[in-house]
């Protein structure tokens, strides 16, 4: 397997975009390490890297050259999941670009569920933004995205989508709080805490201020959903969350959560995909299917 030795070279110098630094991840030489990629050069006829005063960056040969690559390594990585699978051994990698809502509660409830059937598999659980998350989709350094109210690119293969409402997020003392539901003008009566604009939460919630005459003007702004739900815990302010992303026993019942109207917010929805065209390894795959069957179960398909 030279050849994906010398690719996964290519892929670490194109990271680290540095030969030393790629060589010193990789432990090998920087000599060797440049050695091999000009042999590799030399059979393209045409130079992978172009040479800066301080590292290296893709030329638009390498640009090209390194998506080929990554199709490469992803097709092994299937293969040797089929193979493993033909001997009755589960094994391989799956890589997850989520949504911060999803890491507290629901992955690792349904990795270690996985993981009981299947120990062999190892798992990689990356947070990304929206845009982020299907970039690395793209860039095959993730088998799944799972990512609410995304950027949605014409790559991105949509495996399931659930709805999922906004809820405002207060203390158990707040005056909304004992409210079976609320309107967004009701929590605009008081200081407001609010993810930053990245978010789909945000995105939401500045949609909804559009139609109205009220302005976001949030006290207290992070990119923590974390934060967001315990500091509602300290004073009389509205946080905004997605239930995916709730357990309010966490907080010792010092916390509410109520859901918005939906003529002033309507539920956003949460999408699981993959690159579109891509065959998914027989673990990532088979992960999927256990991630669909348990959203199908919990909340209502979009």
């Amino acid at each position: 397997m030279r050849y994906l030795t010398s690719a996964r070279y290519i892929v670490a110098v194109a990271k680290a975009g540095s030969i030393r630094k790629a060589a010193e991840a990789l432990s090998i030489t920087s000599t060797a390490l440049n050695r091999r990629i000009l042999d590799l050069e030399e059979e393209l006829g045409a130079p992978i890297f172009e040479r800066l005063p301080r590292g290296v960056r893709l030329s638009s040969a390498g640009e090209i050259l390194i998506h080929y690559i990554r199709n490469q390594l992803s097709d092994m990585d299937r293969v040797r999941s089929q193979i493993a699978d033909l001997s009755g051994v589960r094994r391989g990698h799956v890589s997850i670009a989520c949504s911060q809502a999803l890491v507290p509660y629901f992955l690792p409830s349904q990795i270690a569920l996985y993981r009981q059937a299947h120990p062999n598999v190892s798992f990689g659980v990356h947070v990304r933004d929206r845009e982020a998350a299907e970039r690395a989709l793209a860039d095959h350094t993730a088998d799944l995205a799972i990512v609410f109210e995304p950027v949605r690119m014409a790559e991105f293969h949509t495996i399931i989508s659930v709805r999922q409402p906004v809820h405002a997020v207060m203390a158990r003392n707040h005056p909304l709080a004992d409210r079976p539901s609320l309107r967004l003008g009701d929590c605009l009566n008081y200081p407001i805490a609010l993810p930053t604009l990245p978010y789909g939460v945000r995105n939401l919630l500045e949609l909804a201020a559009l139609r109205t005459s009220r302005a976001l003007t949030p006290m207290i702004e992070s990119d923590s959903f974390d934060f967001l739900r315990h500091y509602a815990a300290q004073e009389h302010l509205v946080s905004f969350q997605i239930p995916i992303g709730l357990s309010l026993s966490e907080t010792g019942g010092m916390v509410v959560s109520t859901p918005l109207d939906k003529r002033d917010v309507p539920a956003g929805i949460l999408y699981m995909g993959q690159l579109k065209g891509r065959t998914l390894p027989v673990a990532a795959a088979r992960f999927a299917a256990q991630l669909s069957a348990a959203f199908a179960d919990e909340y209502e398909l979009a």
